[in-house]
């Protein structure tokens, strides 16, 4: 077995500046990948009735995504680390954009199910791919802020896809056919954008391949013990995220009657409770980092869970602005939980490895959406009401980051 090994990181030859925009770019990587998977959640009362989809075979639609995401992202994240980050992103984001428009010509739940697995596939090297450009570009002493900003990116897409959506649904000829085509044109202006911020020479080598001989097996990074504890987390948390990313419009549509029309007006406001989360719990990692070191400041990481659990107050809520205010706190200690636990695991794998080690727990992420999406369609049409899925969902966060607070304490 070959030993996975954190490398000694030197500073970059380059500015802060430049660090920070590239930074930015593949931030807004994960922006146009939620934007074109978020399509479907935010027309999701008008495609369902298009399409004749039942609230278990909405869940099993959105799973489908996730299942294509699981099995794809390790070897998305080992394909990158292949060919190179740079050119490995730019061609997944032209094959995701090409499967994202060819969405508007489904015409059953078979040809949507089918087209959602292969978005999930062709998506999968988005958050890997992302985060290595993060781990490889920026100084150790950026690293958790930079992971910070790096998971607003994707709270920004599905913060404008109901609002891009929606209008497009409106605007463009076909309905919800024409919002799919619109939201992939939008994401193809990430390509120039992409190309520029990552043309230097010192940048174009840190986004290179790594070297066959530096690469260790894939279960040895899988087997690593900073993955798997993040995994651990990213288990807890991921059917909070799943339900107000995937279920949020119907939420509001079918328990508080809210028009199709008007959910944009709404959902715009948990993935900024996301982002704010993610920016100001890894801005306090990277401040403990830098007096104390590299060991993750554990106190931190039980507010962040404490507030991820008040999901649970969904159930007591009356009012649409009330659900979107507890989701969004719920969506800001889950964005803290995400920060702190990436930017660690990346730190203790190394930057070389930090894309295999970030498609691992994609991957994890994606079982849970498909273990919990089926599972909340079916919670839904058998209680009748959200109130008993909440619950239960909130109940989850809680035992996950304290597992994981319990594991690393035993390392450090």
């Amino acid at each position: 077995m070959r030993a996975v090994t954190e490398t000694t990181e030197a500073e970059p030859p380059y500015s802060w500046l430049t660090a920070w925009t590239v930074t930015l770019v593949a931030t807004s990587t994960m922006t146009i990948s939620y934007l074109d998977r978020q399509v479907l959640a935010a027309l999701a009362p008008t495609i369902t009735d298009a399409l004749d989809i039942t609230e278990t075979q909405y869940g099993w639609l959105q799973s489908a995504f996730s299942l294509a995401y699981l099995a794809t992202a390790p070897l998305a994240g080992r394909m990158l680390e292949r060919i190179g980050i740079r050119n490995g992103l730019l061609l997944a984001v032209l094959a995701w954009t090409a499967v994202s428009a060819a969405h508007a010509l489904a015409t059953s739940m078979a040809i949507m199910f089918a087209l959602r697995i292969l978005l999930g596939a062709a998506e999968a090297p988005s958050f890997p791919g992302a985060a290595a450009t993060i781990a490889r570009t920026q100084p150790s002493s950026q690293r958790a802020r930079a992971i910070g900003v790096l998971f607003t990116g994707s709270s920004i897409g599905a913060m404008l896809a109901p609002i891009l959506a929606t209008r497009f649904a409106a605007w463009l000829p076909g309905g919800f056919r024409g919002a799919f085509v619109g939201v992939a044109i939008v994401g193809l202006a990430w390509t120039p954008l992409w190309w520029l911020a990552t043309s230097s020479a010192p940048i174009r080598e840190r986004l290179a391949a790594v070297a066959t001989t530096a690469r260790p097996r894939m279960l040895d990074v899988m087997g690593h013990r900073a993955v798997r504890q993040a995994c651990v987390v990213v288990v807890a948390a991921s059917p909070l995220f799943a339900f107000v990313l995937l279920w949020g419009s119907k939420i509001l549509h079918d328990g508080f009657g809210v028009l199709q029309e008007d959910v944009g007006r709404y959902l715009w406001a948990p993935p900024l409770f996301y982002d704010l989360g993610a920016i100001a719990f890894g801005h306090l990692a990277s401040v403990h980092a830098k007096k104390h070191g590299s060991s993750p400041p554990l106190a931190l990481l039980a507010v962040a869970a404490i507030l991820a659990s008040a999901f649970a107050g969904i159930a007591l809520c009356t009012t649409p602005w009330q659900v979107v205010g507890v989701a969004g706190v719920a969506m800001a200690g889950g964005g803290g939980l995400f920060a702190i636990v990436t930017s660690d695991m990346i730190g203790r794998v190394g930057p070389a490895l930090a894309a295999t080690a970030g498609g691992v727990t994609a991957s994890a992420q994606s079982i849970m959406y498909v273990v919990a999406n089926p599972l909340i369609g079916a919670g839904v049409e058998t209680f009748h009401g959200y109130g008993a899925v909440v619950v239960t969902i909130a109940l989850l966060v809680l035992p996950g980051a304290f597992a994981w607070i319990a594991l690393r304490r035993v390392d450090t």
